[in-house]
C-alpha cells in the first residue's frame, strides 16, 4: 500500500506542479488558444488563476517534501485533502460548463488525492 502512495503521490505531484506553474507563467488566452479543453480559463480573471496555480503548487510541494524531510508529515494527508477540495471544484466547473469528457478527467485526480489522502490519514499514516 505504501508503494501504491507514492506512485500515485509522485504522479500527483508532477501534474500539478505543471499545471500550477502553466497558470503562473503563461498567459489566459494563450492557454485557451491551445486545446478546447483549456477554453475555461477565459471564465476567470488573471488573478484567479494565478491564486488556483499558486494554491496547486503549495499542494504539490505539501505532498512530497513534509514526508521527505520527516517534518510535519500530517501536512501531507492535508495537501491531498486540498487539492482534492479544488478538483471538486473544477469537476462541478466543468459539468456546469458541459464539458463531460474534462470532467470526468477531473474526477479522476480527484479521486487519486482521495486515495493519497485516506491512505495517508488512515491506511499508511507517516507516524504510528
Amino acid at each position: 500500500m505504501n508503494t501504491a502512495l507514492w506512485i500515485v503521490t509522485g504522479l500527483l505531484t508532477a501534474v500539478y506542479l505543471f499545471s500550477g506553474l502553466g497558470k503562473l507563467f503563461v498567459p489566459r488566452e494563450k492557454m485557451a488558444a491551445m486545446a478546447d479543453a483549456a477554453r475555461w480559463v477565459l471564465d476567470f480573471k488573471p488573478g484567479i488563476l494565478k491564486a488556483i496555480g499558486a494554491l496547486e503548487i503549495l499542494g504539490a510541494v505539501g505532498l512530497i517534501l513534509p514526508a521527505v524531510l520527516d517534518i510535519a508529515p500530517i501536512l501531507v494527508p492535508l495537501a491531498a485533502t486540498g487539492l482534492a477540495l479544488i478538483m471538486t471544484g473544477a469537476a462541478i466547473m466543468r459539468i456546469r460548463r458541459g464539458e463531460t469528457k474534462a470532467a470526468l478527467g477531473d474526477a479522476g485526480y480527484l479521486a487519486l488525492a482521495a486515495f493519497v489522502a485516506i491512505g495517508r490519514f488512515a491506511l499508511e499514516p507517516f507516524t504510528g
